[in-house]
């Protein structure tokens, strides 16, 4: 690591001992004096004890002058005498992020030093405050919206005890809306909202808000720029605001895909030292008319399936989708279809890879230098794509697309572990008709580290766009095709079509769409890259430093 020159360098007092305290443009430093030898660190951060510490400065929340409270002179009382072997009369503190050994979980920590003079004092905190106000990547202003229902109806007691002093303390100004019905967060960010006085909107629930916060601002992005969403063939320009999530419902799979957690404090302290996480969203039409934008999971047969029984359950509130998930499981529907997909040609890596993506994925920063720069760019290499096209008729249990791993606590590794974030692809995966126990071994792996595609009934695919057409609205000459003249066979299946009360098998699912239910079944589903940045910075792997000091170079 090259060395960066120092800004300052003091020996200052923590907790009454001596510290030779460093700070440079990139890292403050200190480290206890009376120790010689150098002691083993945990994690990169440590609290503070006997030894050496450093913080990025990228990780200083704020800095703060303490308040002078030495006794006066006059009180008439017996003064304890101080220990330190310097008379540090004033003191400041730094706030900083540290990991705690929780896994991707940030908390808040403060060191206080003691300096000797109040001018010494005043130097510290004036160049640490210049060397944040440096970072041009931090908001300053930020919409909050608040979803006072999601989860367990705690996101407003959330946002005030645990999120609002964390940005106060960050000098970040917020104004906040507590939403009062469904679409209310969408409605206003399209129609009402200034978003020119923002650095930042962030929403306090679960997925469903976030998806409300996503369709308002895209929706106001395209809006703003002239662009028709009704048009699969349009470029949709990318959003210029980021979003902040901070999780308070019932899964929170997108909080955990971009931060590796579903802590609130975490995501807050993300937001402060804004990071950046491009996302890709994936826009749903039926025909010439725009459906939904997802950004996690479309799911057709059984997770279509699960969501329409479990909206009739609502009552029951979370335990709706275990009960709603029994039932459809066994129930054992499959669907006919086709299926037609562009592959994602000369993308790294694919969906059985094992490469999940991480923070500073290279896939993705890949694919970010390799956009087109131009609408004539993107259409040009759609055309080029056209004849690549494939074509999988058959009978389905479940066909899913997931942009994202869509991890949760309870899929610790997601639907596809190996799908990235921001890479300009979807997986699709196609679970074709089987034996309700070999289906059932598909799904429990989904709750451990096993292969979830390696059984011989399950197909995945990396793709860049795909359609879906239910067999029974194929046009007649698809059906001419498949049955080869059998006039019997088609009569019949006719008469299926068009009298439910046969007793044969729904010829139809529902698609969830990020946990809402689209109105059509045949769609077309285009990926948009790096639509969207989320104040994040995708799942860190956490090194280990045996000495943080000498870590810092300095």
């Amino acid at each position: 690591m090259e060395k960066q020159p120092r800004l300052l360098c003091s020996e200052l007092c923590v907790q009454r001992r001596p510290y030779e305290v460093t700070l440079n443009c990139a890292i403050l430093a200190w480290k206890d004096v009376q120790i010689g030898q150098k002691h083993t660190g945990r994690a990169i951060y440590g609290a503070v004890k006997a030894g050496s510490h450093c913080v990025p400065v990228c990780e200083i929340i704020a800095v703060q002058e303490m308040e002078d409270d030495s006794p006066s002179k006059d009180t008439g009382k017996w003064q304890k005498v101080p220990q330190s072997p310097v008379d540090c009369q004033h003191a400041f503190t730094v706030f900083y992020i540290e990991r705690r050994t929780r896994k991707h979980c940030w908390r808040c920590s403060n060191v206080t030093f003691h300096c000797p003079e109040q001018s010494l004092c005043l130097l510290w905190v004036q160049t640490i405050r210049e060397q944040l106000g440096l970072l041009t990547n931090r908001p300053k202003r930020l919409l909050v919206y608040i979803n006072p229902y999601g989860g367990k109806q705690r996101g407003k007691q959330i946002y005030d005890h645990k999120v609002a002093p964390i940005f106060s303390q960050a000098a970040i100004s917020t104004d906040v809306i507590v939403t009062e019905r469904a679409n209310h967060a969408r409605d206003h960010l399209k129609t009402e909202a200034d978003l020119k006085k923002y650095d930042g909107v962030v929403c306090v629930g679960g997925d469903g808000m976030f998806s409300e916060i996503m369709h308002g601002l895209v929706s106001r992005m395209q809006q703003d720029a002239g662009v028709d969403e009704s048009s699969m063939e349009e470029t949709l320009v990318p959003c210029g605001l980021r979003i902040g999530i901070i999780p308070a419902g019932s899964t929170d799979c997108v909080c955990y895909a971009t931060v590796g957690s579903n802590d609130p404090v975490t995501s807050a302290l993300h937001i402060v030292v804004g990071d950046s996480q491009p996302m890709d969203i994936c826009s749903v039409h039926n025909e010439d008319s725009f459906l939904r934008y997802s950004v996690s999971l479309l799911g057709y047969g059984f997770y279509g399936d699960v969501l329409a029984d479990s909206e009739r359950k609502r009552w029951m509130g979370p335990a709706r989708y275990d009960i709603s998930g029994v039932k459809t499981f066994l129930s054992h529907r499959y669907y006919e279809g086709t299926v037609s997909f562009l592959p994602a040609e000369g993308s790294l890596g694919t969906p059985r890879d094992k490469m999940q993506c991480l923070s500073g994925c290279s896939i993705c920063r890949q694919t970010s230098s390799d956009r087109p720069v131009s609408k004539d760019e993107d259409s040009v290499s759609d055309a080029e794509s056209r004849d690549t096209w494939t074509v999988i008729r058959g009978k389905f249990l479940a066909i899913n697309a997931a942009s994202m791993s869509c991890a949760c606590p309870r899929s610790p590794k997601g639907l596809s572990p190996s799908a990235h974030l921001a890479d300009g692809t979807t997986d699709l995966i196609l679970v074709r008709k089987c034996s309700r126990i070999d289906f059932l071994r598909h799904l429990l792996r989904h709750t451990n580290k096993d292969d979830q595609f390696d059984h011989s009934f399950v197909e995945v695919y990396r793709v860049k766009q795909f359609r879906f057409t239910p067999r029974h609205q194929e046009c007649d000459s698809e059906v001419d095709l498949r049955e080869n003249g059998a006039g019997g066979k088609r009569f019949l299946s006719q008469i299926c079509r068009e009298h439910r009360a046969c007793g044969c098998m729904p010829s139809q699912s529902n698609w969830n769409c990020d946990g809402e239910i689209l109105p059509h079944t045949a769609i077309q589903v285009r990926v948009h890259c790096q639509l969207i940045t989320l104040f994040a910075r995708g799942i860190e792997e956490q090194p280990v430093f045996e000495d943080p000091y000498t870590h810092c170079a300095i």
